[in-house]
C-alpha cells in the first residue's frame, strides 16, 4: 500500500520559514520523481515545486523561485524516502493546504502524478 504523509504545516507569520516533508513509504520511492503542490481556498490546486529521482533536476512555480527549496532524501534500503519543502520568506499569498506527490516519470511542472498525500496546512498571517 502505497502512502504519502506530509508534517511539519503550521501558523508562520509573514517573513517566516517552515519546512515541509513528506514520507513516502510502501514502495521504492527512490527511483519516483515527487513534487509538491498546494491549493488555497477557492482556488484550483497549483503547482509548487518538483524534484527527479536523483535530486539532480529541480523546478520551481515562478512565485516560489528564490524563496522554497525542494530537497530528497532516498534512504538507503529503499524502504522509506522522504522530500522536503523548506520555505523561507512566507507571504499571506502563500496560505494553502500543501500536498505531495510521486510519479515514476519526472515531469518539471507537470501536474499528473499517481500517488497524493492527505495535503498539510499552511497559514501566513500579515
Amino acid at each position: 500500500q502505497v502512502q504519502l504523509v506530509e508534517s511539519g504545516g503550521g501558523l508562520v507569520q509573514a517573513g517566516g520559514s517552515l519546512i515541509l516533508s513528506c514520507a513516502a513509504s510502501g514502495r521504492s520511492f527512490s527511483s519516483y520523481a515527487m513534487g509538491w503542490f498546494r491549493q488555497a481556498p477557492v482556488k484550483e490546486r497549483e503547482f509548487v515545486a518538483a524534484i527527479n529521482w536523483s535530486g539532480g533536476r529541480t523546478d520551481y512555480a515562478d512565485s516560489v523561485k528564490g524563496r522554497f527549496i525542494i530537497s530528497r532524501d532516498n534512504a538507503r534500503n529503499n524502504a522509506k524516502n522522504t522530500v522536503f519543502l523548506r520555505m523561507n520568506s512566507l507571504k499571506p499569498e502563500d496560505t494553502a493546504v500543501y500536498y505531495c506527490a510521486a510519479d515514476r516519470n519526472y515531469q518539471g511542472r507537470g501536474v499528473k502524478y499517481d500517488y497524493w498525500g492527505q495535503g498539510t496546512q499552511v497559514t501566513v498571517s500579515s
